[in-house]
Parts: structure tokens; C-alpha cells; sequence
């Protein structure tokens, strides 16, 4: 099993011994980037926040450790997050 398919599933931010969704939990699809194929917890955000750009904390993006990847969610498929590019 390489990296990619080790993430795809796993939620972002979870210990990996206990990485995958939990049921009545709310999860949105990451889309390319690098942290693609991971699921993201929104279920505490409200409505208003679930349709705003995230930036989330990555250290395999283009700027390493410290540096963030953009997302934005998709206008016509709120499950899914796209990349829009990293920040440092």
C-alpha cells in the first residue's frame, strides 16, 4: 500500500491509529492537493463556514512544515472540497 492510498478516507487531523469517519459524524471529500482523498470534520461548522474557503495546516504541501493548503467547497457538490493552491 503506498501513501496515497494509506490517506484516501482518513479524516484530517485524526490520531492514525483511529483515522477513519465515525458514524453521526458530517465529513466533506478534500479533492487533489496534497492532502486529497482525506476527510475533513465539519460537523460543529455552521451552514455559513461550510460554504467558505479553509485553509488547513499540511507539511507536505509546496511550503512545508507550517505551511497551509486552500480549499474551497465545490458550488454545486457540498461534499467536496477542491484544491486551490498552498500558503505558507
Amino acid at each position: 500500500m503506498d501513501e496515497l492510498e494509506f490517506m484516501h478516507g482518513r479524516v484530517d487531523g485524526a490520531d492514525h491509529d483511529d483515522a477513519g469517519p465515525r458514524q453521526g459524524r458530517t465529513y466533506v471529500e478534500l479533492v487533489a492537493g496534497p492532502l486529497d482523498g482525506l476527510l475533513l470534520d465539519v460537523t460543529d461548522w455552521p451552514d455559513h463556514a461550510r460554504a467558505e474557503d479553509v485553509a488547513l495546516h499540511t507539511e507536505i504541501g509546496r511550503y512545508g512544515s507550517g505551511g497551509h493548503a486552500l480549499y474551497s467547497p465545490r458550488p454545486v457538490d457540498r461534499r467536496r472540497f477542491d484544491w486551490c493552491g498552498d500558503t505558507p
